[in-house]
């Protein structure tokens, strides 16, 4: 996955260092219900489409974005899904990131759904129940996603008053 400018030079100051990001997952949803997934380069996994805000970027800018450059294909953000802090992740490198992921249910609206970059190997649509293997990150956003309910997000615990 190619590396935000911002990041490279943060991580030529901080090494390797926990860096918090904020994240954005786009769940697109095609007009017979199908999910647009990608074929990650750097796993070799199917995934759900996101990536990392450009500064000042808002998340559903984000969505659009990433989805286009990902897949080439347009599409416009719904509503929240979820908003998640994940745990921490050690690359290979030995960068440490810790994501708060915003999810955005977004609907297709053109574009023809093909490799677009170098981040995904193949792309395409799927019917909910003929997905590929995911891990369960994309598994809890695609239900989300579909189901009608209030945006998703982990209690605050109790404070002593």
């Amino acid at each position: 996955m190619a590396t935000p400018d911002f990041i490279r030079e943060l991580r030529a100051d901080i090494g390797t260092q926990l860096l918090f990001l904020p994240g954005v997952t786009a769940i697109v949803f095609d007009d017979e219900g199908r999910v647009l997934l990608g074929r990650r380069s750097d796993t070799g996994r199917w995934a759900v489409i996101g990536g990392i805000p450009d500064p000042g970027e808002q998340p559903a800018e984000t969505a659009v974005r990433e989805v286009y450059e990902e897949t080439a294909v347009h599409c416009v953000p719904e509503r929240i899904v979820l908003v998640e802090t994940r745990d921490p992740v050690t690359y290979d490198n030995g960068d440490v990131c810790q994501f708060m992921d915003v999810t955005l249910r977004c609907r297709a609206v053109g574009g023809e759904a093909r490799v677009n970059d170098d981040e995904s190997l193949e792309v395409g649509w799927f019917a909910r129940d003929a997905l590929p293997p995911l891990e369960e990150f994309g598994l809890t956003r695609i239900k989300l996603a579909v189901d009608d309910d209030p945006t998703w997000f982990a209690p605050a615990a109790p404070q002593d008053v």
